[in-house]
């Protein structure tokens, strides 16, 4: 019986690179639409001033990031795209003042999971059946301006359902065709069959190009690694256990071997690139470790040995709280398939001990989302959740800046106020360490010395 192709595959004459290209082009032709027909101009303000001129934000509180105490009536010069120098206010001076009253600044937010090129309400799997490349790259350039607008100045793409259209919207920004923020792709995930990210949830006489980053063995994940790195993705993304929104083998299952990790870790380090690894399980969280992961995101069923291995071998933890809320009370809304739903009422109170254990082993805990199973613009609710859990504020604000930066192995750019990284620079009318909340209502952004919102 001949099969359904649901899209021309690599061993077609349209290959990826033409995939890329459709992508390319719509996210180009997004950023049009985004950029001139929405955006207000109060929100979008991008006109700079040479970069041999000074630019000074005035504020009556800023925090730098570093977990310092903030700085009272502060302000920060701006040279250019980078910070020159951050102290009091009294004497300083530059080309132009922006006075942000009684505001306070803090250094622009980091979301270390999000899927960026994800139409929030289609399901990944129907959406490889019923939606185009096309089409992720232009959702792509909307919710990567409604992430900059929300405060979040850099993120990490973790995988789109399109092979590489977060590669092209990556560019896309980078160029300045279309305003986000600034991003570190996977470009695909590595799955293995039957488990999380398995696109073979059809009938076996369909065909869907996504499976092939499909890896079973040590020699096809290393293949895939290569084959993502090449297509330019800037980490990996390995997917150490099952999950809740893919079918296949359960959550809390690890389903690559210690073996296929490692050789993820391996390759990735030849190419000077890090692995980040989705996992819920106990056993695939202290699998992937072992295997060298920069990040274990999820990491739901964190247990004591798990939790001193990673003190261990300085892993990030990069918990995703909120969205186990946004699949029990939004679900109908967001058109979550009843399984998924399910998945996650079985974890219920796993995550919430997981977070409390890294808080006691003094992980460092970055901030991470999953935007895109929940609408992109809505990342700072994790903050909420995270304070009520114990976190203080200001180390929640830390794991959205210093210790995301790192995590990424971009501290010497962004995630502090510090000078000569870039200026990246939000603003909330009341103190967000009194009421964590305020980050939820960014009212200005900069990104590298440009004004992207004000009031």
């Amino acid at each position: 019986m001949r099969g359904v192709l649901v899209c021309p595959s690599m061993d077609t004459k349209v290959d990826q690179a033409s995939m890329r290209q459709w992508a390319a082009v719509a996210a180009i032709a997004a950023a049009a639409a985004v950029a001139l027909g929405s955006a207000s101009p109060r929100a979008l303000q991008t006109t700079s001033a040479p970069a041999t001129r000074t630019v000074l934000v005035k504020a009556a509180q800023i925090i730098d990031g570093r977990g310092g105490a903030p700085l009272r009536n502060g302000a920060v010069l701006i040279r250019g795209d980078r910070i020159e120098r951050i102290g009091p206010a009294a004497g300083m001076t530059a080309d132009r003042t922006i006075d942000l009253g009684s505001a306070t600044v803090l250094p622009g937010l980091i979301d270390l999971h999000t899927h960026l090129t994800d139409e929030v309400g289609t399901n990944w799997e129907s959406a490889l059946l019923t939606t185009t490349p096309g089409r992720a790259a232009i959702y792509g350039a909307v919710n990567a301006r409604t992430t900059l607008m929300a405060g979040f100045t850099t993120a990490r793409d973790m995988g789109p359902t399109w092979p590489y259209t977060d590669i092209d919207l990556r560019y896309a920004i980078d160029k300045g065709s279309v305003p986000g923020p600034r991003l570190q792709v996977a470009g695909n995930y590595v799955s293995a069959t039957g488990g999380a990210g398995d696109a073979r949830q059809f009938s076996i006489y369909v065909d869907v190009p996504i499976v092939r980053n499909l890896a079973d063995g040590v020699d096809e994940v290393r293949r895939v690694t290569r084959t993502n790195l090449k297509n330019g993705a800037d980490f990996i993304k390995i997917l150490a256990t099952g999950a809740v929104m893919s079918k296949g083998i359960p959550p809390g299952a690890q389903q690559y071997s210690d073996a296929e990790l490692a050789v993820a870790v391996e390759e990735a380090t030849r190419w000077g690139k890090f692995v980040a690894a989705h996992a819920h399980g106990a056993e695939g969280i202290k699998a992937a470790v072992r295997a060298g992961v920069r990040t274990i995101d999820h990491g739901s069923m964190l247990d004591e040995e798990g939790a001193r291995l990673m003190k261990e071998k300085g892993t990030f933890f990069a918990p995703t709280l909120y969205v186990g809320h946004a699949i029990l009370n939004d679900n109908q809304t967001l058109n979550i398939p009843a399984y998924q739903v399910e998945r996650e009422k079985a974890m219920q109170g796993t995550q919430e001990k997981a977070f409390a254990l890294a808080m006691a082993h003094h992980l460092p805990i970055a901030f991470a989302t999953d935007a895109g199973v929940f609408p992109h613009g809505e990342n700072a609710r994790e903050f909420k959740i995270r304070v009520g859990l114990g976190q203080s504020p200001m180390a929640a604000i830390e794991g959205a800046t210093r210790i995301a930066a790192e995590a990424m192995g971009w501290s010497d750019r962004v995630g502090t106020l510090q000078a000569g990284r870039f200026a990246d620079l939000i603003a909330v009318d009341k103190d967000p360490l009194a009421d964590i909340s305020e980050l939820e209502r960014v009212q200005f952004v900069m990104k590298g010395g440009l004004v992207h919102k004000t009031k």
